[in-house]
């Protein structure tokens, strides 16, 4: 369980990168690239006082388009120069942090008409959006104290199952620990026997395209157990 003063430090990094990515949505035009969407987000980062990012040297990782169903690690990520157009998925996931507090937080924003927009027409975006606000929603009902990586990992790939969708995870996992260097990190993994409450946050983030689809799916936030056990979001 972590301390107040970590759950206040790590919740003002969080909510950075919520505010960061809630106030870019608007400012996606069809010209932009991954390039130039991941200046304008580290651009963003920076004002708010979070230049650095603990993902290697990946503050922003954008995909959108061809690319959008492609999991690739920050460590050889390079964003590439297709534009935005009229019609498209772009995922943004950010990684600030602040001296031993992480930020983790991913969206996928849907452009219909040359714009970002919360209501699409296109089912497939409909049913992705829907489907990971809906997994989220249950992860949240579900999980325990005494919930083990491996056990979220088996349902977390049932569910995606079961919707029709699949995992494009590279390493086929849901999420990680939030710790305090990259490689401590704990995954949401098959067989990881470690309960969720063994760490102080796990950042919860299923990436996801439906059976025969073309759009890769990404949300992502971070949680943890308070005193009476109970699971929150930061």
């Amino acid at each position: 369980m972590p301390t107040e003063l970590q759950i206040a430090e790590h919740r003002k990094v969080q909510l950075a990168a919520k505010s960061v990515l809630s106030r870019l949505a608007p400012l996606i035009v069809p010209e932009d690239t991954e390039q130039s969407i991941a200046a304008k987000a580290h651009q963003m980062m920076q004002e708010v006082g979070y230049p650095d990012t603990w993902y290697y040297d990946c503050p922003a990782l954008v995909l959108l388009g061809a690319r959008s169903c492609v999991s690739v690690s920050g460590r050889d990520y390079s964003p590439c120069d297709e534009s935005v157009g009229s019609f498209n998925l772009i995922t943004v996931d950010l990684s600030p942090t602040h001296k031993a507090y992480w930020g983790d937080c991913a969206r996928s924003f849907v452009v219909e008409n040359g714009k970002v927009t919360d209501t699409p027409q296109s089912l497939e975006f409909k049913n992705g959006l829907s489907f990971l606000h809906q997994m989220h929603t249950q992860m949240q009902a579900i999980v325990r104290p005494h919930t083990t990586f491996g056990q979220l990992f088996e349902w977390t790939n049932m569910r995606i199952r079961q919707g029709g969708f699949v995992n494009l995870d590279y390493r086929n996992n849901v999420g990680h620990s939030i710790a305090a260097t990259r490689e401590e990190r704990q995954y949401i993994q098959a067989n990881n026997a470690a309960t969720l409450s063994e760490v102080p946050f796990f950042s919860y983030e299923p990436f996801v395209r439906l059976k025969g689809g073309k759009w890769g799916f990404k949300h992502e936030g971070v949680f943890y157990f308070n005193q009476a056990g109970v699971l929150e979001e930061l």
